[in-house]
């Protein structure tokens, strides 16, 4: 063969592939959570979806469990770029912006659909724009839930049942403020680190969403529960906008249209957990009780006053306007 058709039959391989072959872009995401909450099954759901629709060239690759870190961990791999996409608590963005902690306004959302409808709206809208800013890209926002309190101490029924009690929470400056305010003593401890700090009796409670409290079995170490419902919680799917900037248009779509189907669907299994495991956590041998939430709503005041200015006239009026 002369080096002439040598080069010929070269280029020509190359031209076959630089046209005719897509390359598959992995997408390892993240999420603090285990494989049994609704996040992951729906996660796994989403990639499968994805990957189907793209024809492989987009791929999401899931890592429960903390596997890539916790929640601070995953938000600062984004930033620096070791990370590229995450399924995340609104909340703890108030590291890199501060109003993405607006959702944390204890008692802000009567429903699930209240909320809903804030962050598929233009509240929602609004926080991502902010997150965009610093390198984020903001999918879909799917759901943590309703924060509800278990201990092994008393039942609470009222604010002042929570003086003295050494309460785990997301270390996020509003909810430990807010606990502080209920006059607990609140510990900011890593998700990934609860179970045993329960056990070991490093902490007497925490507070999560019945869904997290179910699949992470917070029900061998905590006797009581108490249905307070304080704040609702988003889930942030997001991606790095580097890794977003590689995927074409066409599969940018394609990737936000199930987003948005299997946060339809994660939302679904958040409504249907708050109705039956309830039961379930009785049935576990947990002592669970409702309670009147006026007197809380009134205690968290401060806490409205104290972040109003951080949050701002606007966000503050959209909140009101969804929150009635």
């Amino acid at each position: 063969m002369s080096k002439k058709i040598g080069i010929a039959v070269l280029l020509g391989i190359f031209v076959m592939f630089a046209v005719g072959t897509s390359f598959a872009l992995t997408i390892k995401l993240g999420n603090v959570l285990s494989m049994k909450h609704p996040w992951n099954i729906c996660l796994t759901g989403f990639a499968k979806d994805v990957k189907a629709a793209t024809n492989g060239r987009v791929v999401f690759k899931i890592y429960p469990s903390s596997q890539l870190g916790n929640e601070k961990d995953l938000i600062e791999g984004m930033r620096l770029g070791t990370v590229d996409a995450g399924l995340i608590g609104g909340a703890s963005f108030q590291s890199i912006e501060p109003k993405m902690g607006v959702e944390e306004l204890p008692y802000a959302w009567k429903t699930h659909q209240a909320a809903y409808r804030a962050f598929d709206g233009e509240l929602g809208d609004l926080l991502f724009s902010l997150l965009a800013r610093k390198g984020i890209i903001g999918l879909a926002w799917w759901e943590n839930g309703f924060r509800n309190i278990t201990n092994n101490v008393r039942p609470i029924y009222k604010p002042s049942d929570l003086k003295g009690l050494k309460l785990r929470v997301t270390p996020i400056k509003m909810r430990l403020d807010t606990f502080k305010v209920l006059g607990a003593s609140p510990m900011p401890i890593p998700f990934g680190e609860l179970y045993t700090a329960l056990q070991q009796g490093t902490v007497d409670g925490q507070e999560n969403p019945l869904a997290i409290i179910y699949s992470a079995g917070f029900y061998e170490v905590q006797k009581y529960l108490s249905l307070t419902g304080h704040i609702w919680g988003s889930g942030v799917l997001c991606v790095r906008k580097g890794v977003w900037n590689k995927i074409s248009s066409a599969d940018k779509k394609v990737v936000l249209r199930y987003a948005y189907k299997w946060r339809d669907r994660e939302r679904e299994m958040i409504q249907q957990s708050d109705k039956t495991l309830t039961k379930k956590l009785k049935e576990k041998g947990m002592k669970v009780n409702s309670v009147n939430k006026a007197p809380f709503q009134k205690a968290v005041q401060p806490v409205w006053k104290e972040y109003e200015p951080v949050f701002g006239k606007k966000i503050m009026e959209l909140v009101r306007k969804y929150s009635k």
